[in-house]
This record gives structure tokens, sequence and C-alpha cells, in this order.
């Protein structure tokens, strides 16, 4: 270990080398935000460096490898629900500055730190800001919370406080009126309460109703007093599959597409469907499974599960089945053409995805996390070592697959005629 001077020293070169600020440190090594005054004080050379922080100085990374050090984009966008940043590559990479993020998962916002060299202000709770402090933005990118509408979930919609968070994004809408948006969420959101809720959303989005939603219904007084703005967008939707857009897993989600409409002109949602039909058409890409994974015995036999947990997969399993429950392992090798859904709660609860090995004579494995990265589409330079295994697991498992985010961008932009530099 490095002695007490030199881990200062360290700690104050590395810094500036990355060019990041005290907070996004503080994050990086474990502290949260608010562990910035903390950093100052160790560069200083005041305080005590324990050894367990001492080890995570001596980790710090190299480079920030989506770090964006323009004053300004070709477009200027807000990244709302950011997760791990997966929305924000894409839109990051056709030229768009990021001048907003919010995110209230620690965990997460470790990961985007690494990887972006940002964190969220204020805890990265979008309830605290309103929406005058939240800057202008071309484009607002949001998937917001799934759990209120998710199979796994209670399905409580706008009753759970995580289903209002659609709300939030509606009064920014209706403050700052970008030229464009993207939302992204469930696929079973397009059948939640009859189909109700998402008719709900597209009424609002679509400007067609004022969306008198009952009191008891929680949300900001300022999204409340938002909820009769009249909107100007073409809005329309698709549920996409992850498997159609070069990554081999079927992950289906509901994406909401709204362009801004030329003043005086007339609606036509039409324009969206026929962008969506364009995406299908023309990025399309099929990759197999066996492309994801990594051929290494050494380094996947830590990964192999044990003879009692892989009883306890089988059992469960079994259980489930008989109990009309769909949820349970699911195994796959290097002839699949691709797996099921990668779930937020993959490592936790026995819904995974595992890789046969019985040619090498070993209980299945579970996937190794440069394989999560890729099922997921993130780009290889993405740093996936700053949070535990179970904590990446599951970002992975709430993120989006980012080809078809990638598509999706590429299309909307210029529907919307937004400047973009090539890629």
């Amino acid at each position: 270990m490095s002695s007490d001077f030199e881990c200062r020293e360290k700690l104050a070169t590395t810094r500036k080398r990355l060019r990041i600020d005290y907070r996004v440190m503080a994050t990086l090594l474990g502290l949260g935000p608010d562990g910035a005054d903390m950093v100052k004080q160790w560069e200083r050379g005041c305080g005590r460096i324990s050894p367990t922080k001492q080890r995570a100085i001596e980790n710090l990374p190299d480079t920030i490898p989506f770090k964006d050090d323009r004053k300004k984009g070709s477009f200027q966008f807000i990244d709302l629900f950011a997760g791990i940043g997966g929305i924000r590559i894409p839109f990051q990479k056709f030229g768009g500055k990021c001048v907003f993020t919010a995110e209230i998962d620690k965990h997460s916002k470790v990961t985007y730190a690494a990887n972006f060299g940002e964190v969220p202000q204020r805890n990265g709770d979008i309830t605290k800001f309103t929406a005058s402090e939240i800057p202008d933005h071309d484009v607002l990118l949001a998937g917001f919370p799934c759990q209120a509408f998710s199979q796994a979930g209670r399905k409580q919609g706008f009753l759970d406080t995580r289903g209002t968070m659609f709300f939030e994004i509606q009064r920014i809408l209706a403050a700052h009126h970008p030229k464009a948006f993207l939302l992204e969420n469930v696929k079973q959101l397009k059948g939640h309460n009859g189909g109700d809720t998402l008719k709900t959303i597209m009424a609002i989005l679509r400007g067609e109703a004022s969306a008198e939603i009952p009191s008891d219904v929680m949300m900001s007084e300022e999204a409340r007093a938002s909820l009769g703005t009249h909107f100007d967008y073409d809005v329309d939707f698709e549920v996409l599959r992850a498997r159609d857009f070069g990554v081999p897993q079927i992950r289906e989600r509901i994406y909401i597409v709204g362009i801004r409409r030329d003043k005086g002109a007339p609606a036509n949602h039409e324009r969206i469907k026929e962008m969506f039909g364009r995406i299908i058409e023309n990025y399309q890409l099929k990759v197999p499974f066996k492309d994801i994974l990594v051929d290494d015995p050494e380094r996947t036999r830590d990964f192999t599960i044990s003879d009692n947990l892989w009883t306890g997969h089988k059992e469960r399993k079994e259980r489930n089945r008989a109990n009309g429950k769909g949820f349970g392992y699911s195994l796959f090798d290097r002839t699949s053409e691709y797996c099921s859904t990668m779930s937020a709660r993959y490592y936790k609860d026995g819904s995974e995805i595992l890789i046969d090995q019985s040619d090498l004579g070993r209980n299945p494995r579970k996937l190794l996390p440069e394989e999560a990265r890729a099922l997921q589409g993130f780009p290889e330079e993405f740093v996936i070592d700053r949070v535990g295994r179970s904590q990446l697991y599951k970002q992975f498992g709430n993120s989006v697959a980012v080809p078809v985010i990638r598509a999706i961008a590429s299309e909307m932009l210029r529907e919307a005629n937004i400047r973009t530099r090539k890629t």
C-alpha cells in the first residue's frame, strides 16, 4: 500500500488529470457526492484516510471514457431517470451535449460517474427541481421508472409513486417545450389497467385531454398545475425487441417518441408511426448468442453455480411451473439464437439467464459482467468495475439495449430536423 503522502498525491493528480470535481471524485470513492469536502481535506493533507479508501484511491480509473468537455453540442439534451447512461450514449455520439442528469440510485451514480465524469445535483431527485431550474434543451430523454407497470411488480401504475414520475416529465415538457422527446418503459405499460394508463399518457402528450388525474394520485404542485397544458407534439409509440437490433436477447420495451410540430401545423401522428416503420425496416440486425459469450474455462469457473444453488434453481422453477408462474432460470448455450430478457433481479432470485457447461462437466454458470455488458449492447470501453457484482447485474437489468436507442436516435433527430454530427 502506498504511503499516506503518496496516496494524497495520487488523489489530487488523478482528479486533475481526469478533469473531475470533488463531488465526482467523492462518488467514485464510494463517499457519495456529499463527501466532496472530505476529498478536499484529504488533498490538503488533513484528516485520516482509512485503509479501505486508500485502496480505492489506488484503484481509481485511468480514464473516463464518455466524458464530454465541450461547452456546447450540436444540440442539447437532458437525461432523466438516467440509470447508468444507456440512453445518453447514442445521443452524445450523435453530437448532443447533456446539460442535466437525474438519477437517485446511489450505485448507478457511481457507474455513471465512472463513465461520464458527472453526478446529478441534489441527490439526483427530479422532484427537488422546479422546471425553471432545469436548463433549456432540444431533446428530453427519460427511461422513467417501470416497476409500477412491470409484470414482476405490483402493477399499480399511477397509484405507485414511481408511476407518478411520468408527471414530472410532463411538467418539464410543459415548461421547456423541447423539439423532441423519447420515453422508454416496459412493454406491460401498453396493457396496464386495460390500456387506460397508456391512453392517458398519450392523450396528455398529444394535447388531446386535460387529463384530470384523481387527487389521491401523488405528484408535485407544479406537476398538477401543468396537467392542462396543451402540447403540440406528434406522438406515437412502438414495442421493439432488442434481438432485432444486434443484441441476442428478447427484451421487449415500449418507446414513446414525440416531435414538436411547426407552429400552426395540423397534428400528424402518422409520421411518428412511419418513423418507427423505417427503424424496423432499416436497422434490423441479428447477432447469435454465442457472439457475446467468453470462451475461457478458467475465467468462467468462478461463475459456476454450486450444487445446492443448482438444485434450488430447479426446485424453484418446478414450483413456479406448478403454480402457473413463468419465473425461473433459463438455460442457454452456444447454439442458442438468443436468450430471454435480462432482469434487474438477475443474480438475486433465480430468474436468470444461465449458461450450460455440460461439455465441461460443470453446473451451469452465470453471465460474466462483460457478457452482461455485451448483452445490452454497451461499448467495450464502458466501465463496469466500480460497483459490486450484484449491483452491476441489477444496473444492466434495469438499463436499455443501446443499439435500439441508437436506431431510434438516428431517425428521431432526423425527423425533428435536429443537426447532428456524423458517427
